[in-house]
């Protein structure tokens, strides 16, 4: 009887029960991932990947005809965007704005869109060389693999002293909205030609910014005095609907959602005019309060569901192509290089363990998947991004491993009254101590 009951289950995919038990499970998994990613900095996502990969072996296993006429495709893009909305959020409430740290916020942006920009020059110039692909194409199919993701950055660098915990947030923030700003550009270049295209960047990105001010301003004006319990679902729904309709409009809506964030962390600045002296408490305060943590909590629901799809979708015989992992390898050495060189103008040389924290991740495939199907060729195996997103996860994981050890090495031989933030902006470590830390992210 018993063993009728499970057959009948294990055969019933169609079951709604049966993806909720499924669902459940693999967010439980994802919290114990976390809490694993804590301890030993190896990061949830590539645990997350290796979930997907197993479950699709184990369904293949059970009912090899599951997969024929399944395509998760338009699930893995829903998810991603949403995603990279809430992660953008989640990073942006983080950063706080003073006066004394506009200077390391803008070395930070500087460090980004000179790492990116060499980046894509140089992998476009090794994909060129190794596919049949012009230069152009090699440039858009080379930009997704140059973008940090700040979806694994932003929960991995917690035990980095706060210095360069807040570098590597602004960092592989900026370089979200600068990649995909870059990727639109390309597309658009080779649409539109080289005059055309630049003033449509220049116009849609002047646009993006007025239109992200002016949103921020308004919804903050309504929301400030809302009642009820459901206007955080509320303001979130809004800021999706501005993404979505920027994106229609070729705007570069990730800055909207950016600027919104960064306003909204700092309201004390932004939205002085909105301030009542009369009223108790600060209304605005609190909206930002639950906000962030209502951000938090979807990012890791909709991380979680992206990634252990995307490890369903990957295609293992890719990575027993020697090719394959060759043009990777040499595009990884690249990446490493031109941040290296990045870092070392710019930060001098403290550049130990942000040279390594250079993951790829969800931006990188969710740009590989919004290449226009009139641009998309056979030749380039999706194995190079999964190279590349495993590799580079890995490297930051020991880079990580051997920083905490370091630290803990430092923390029990030195005094608890002697600084032991190493400056990663170039300070002189004789005046680093003389220097306030920020606030940890």
């Amino acid at each position: 009887m018993n063993d009728l009951i499970l057959l009948s289950i294990e055969l019933d995919f169609s079951s709604p029960y049966l993806k909720i038990i499924v669902a459940s499970m693999i967010i439980v998994l994802s919290y114990f991932f976390g809490i694993i990613s804590e301890r030993t900095s190896i990061p949830s996502v590539l645990l997350l990947i290796l979930l997907g990969i197993l479950l699709k072996l184990g369904l293949d296993y059970l009912d090899p005809s599951l997969f024929e006429n399944l395509d998760l495709m338009p699930a893995l893009e829903l998810f991603g965007i949403v995603g990279l909305i809430m992660i953008v959020l989640e990073a942006a409430l983080d950063l706080e704005l003073t006066k004394k740290k506009l200077p390391f916020i803008a070395k930070s942006l500087l460090i980004a869109l000179c790492a990116l920009v060499g980046s894509v020059l140089l992998v476009g110039s090794i994909i060129n060389y190794f596919l049949p692909l012009n230069f152009l194409l090699s440039l858009l199919y080379a930009t997704p693999l140059c973008i940090i993701s700040s979806a694994i950055v932003i929960p991995s660098v917690s035990k980095l002293s706060p210095l360069k915990k807040e570098f590597m947030v602004y960092e592989s923030t900026f370089s979200d909205v600068l990649g995909i700003m870059i990727f639109y550009f390309l597309i658009s270049f080779m649409e539109s030609g080289g005059t055309q295209a630049a003033f449509e960047f220049g116009t849609s990105l002047i646009l993006t910014i007025l239109v992200g001010i002016i949103a921020s301003y308004v919804l903050i004006y309504f929301f400030k005095d809302l009642k009820g319990h459901s206007k955080l679902f509320l303001l979130i729904s809004i800021l999706l609907l501005l993404y979505a309709i920027g994106k229609l409009l070729h705007l570069s809506p990730l800055l909207i959602i950016l600027i919104f964030g960064m306003g909204l962390a700092n309201h004390h600045i932004f939205f002085k005019i909105f301030k009542n002296e009369l009223t108790a408490g600060d209304p605005i305060e609190k909206i930002e309060k639950d906000f962030h943590l209502l951000t938090l909590e979807t990012a890791f629901v909709v991380r979680t569901f992206f990634f252990v799809i995307f490890g369903m979708t990957i295609s293992l015989s890719s990575l027993v192509n020697l090719n394959v992992f060759i043009i990777s390898a040499v595009i990884l050495v690249a990446l490493y290089a031109i941040r290296f060189i990045a870092l070392r103008i710019f930060l001098g040389k403290h550049i130990v363990p942000e040279l390594w924290i250079s993951p790829r991740g969800l931006i990188t495939i969710l740009l590989f998947f919004a290449i226009p199907s009139a641009y998309k060729v056979s030749e380039f195996d999706p194995g190079i991004l999964l190279y590349v997103i495993i590799i580079s996860s890995l490297i930051m994981t020991f880079s990580l491993i051997n920083d905490n050890r370091k630290q803990t090495i430092a923390t029990t031989a030195t005094p608890s009254n002697t600084p032991s933030d190493i400056p990663s902006t170039g300070d002189n470590p004789k005046n680093i101590s003389k220097k306030p830390n920020p606030p940890a992210i």
